[in-house]
């Protein structure tokens, strides 16, 4: 059962699990758990993506009830005419919030993308972030017997593919449990000291306002226990 979290006669939004493709795939051919499929057995009718989520990561995941409310409602995502929040957990400490204006290079996939051009020029990404907590662990990654983690709030203003993951490894703070574009060594403490096995990143919050009735909306999306333990553990409790 997915964990909805919104619901009005034009809309629907779960909680997506780190780890569930939100559609079948043939990339993913031996997946049998999709979000799609998943939320419309459970609600007894089609549902149409309005978005995306990569498959590790976490959170506010919203869905039309129909391919009329899908088209009138896909152009208020295209152009990011809403406010997207997301968490994460970072290798070392951030001291002040900033804004990273970095264009990123399409990333193509080996497979589904093998026909398209690669020479496409880097596209505008922006990043606005700030740091919340920090952490310093009695575990060594390197030269130092401790190794230092934040807390950290994104707010995307363009919706690149891996944009956060790529911003934050640029920044040389990558996001722990990011095998793609994170640091093994920081991943690797994750999983033996902490049982942590999954992408650190969460789409928190989605606020819009409603393309059909006009009202402001925001859906909200509470952490795993996988966080809800990690932040137990870093003393966290009172900033999330």
């Amino acid at each position: 059962m997915l964990e909805i979290i919104y619901q009005d006669e034009f809309l629907v939004a779960v909680n997506k699990p780190a780890g569930m493709l939100v559609h079948r795939s043939w990339l993913d051919k031996h997946e049998t758990r999709f979000v799609m499929q998943t939320l419309r057995d459970q609600i007894g009718q089609h549902v149409f993506p309005l978005h995306r989520l990569d498959r590790p990561t976490s959170g506010v995941l919203v869905f039309a009830l129909s391919s009329e409310t899908a088209a009138q409602v896909m152009p208020l995502f295209a152009s990011h005419e809403m406010e997207k929040t997301y968490h994460a957990v970072i290798r070392g400490w951030i001291e002040e919030a900033a804004v990273l204006d970095y264009p990123l290079v399409e990333e193509l996939d080996k497979i589904a993308d093998k026909f398209a051009k690669t020479d496409k020029p880097a596209q505008p990404a922006i990043t606005a972030y700030q740091p919340l907590a920090r952490v310093e662990v009695p575990y060594s990654t390197g030269r130092f017997p401790t190794s230092r983690y934040a807390l950290i709030e994104m707010k995307p203003q363009t919706g690149r593919k891996h944009q956060l993951r790529r911003h934050m490894h640029h920044l040389s703070h990558p996001i722990i449990g990011d095998t793609t574009h994170g640091d093994g060594k920081h991943n690797r403490l994750f999983r033996e000291h902490y049982d942590c096995h999954r992408l650190l990143l969460h789409a928190s919050r989605l606020s819009f306002v409603h393309p059909l009735t006009g009202a402001p909306v925001t859906i909200h999306a509470s952490l795993d226990d996988v966080w809800q333990r990690l932040i137990s553990t870093f003393g966290w409790q009172d900033i999330l």
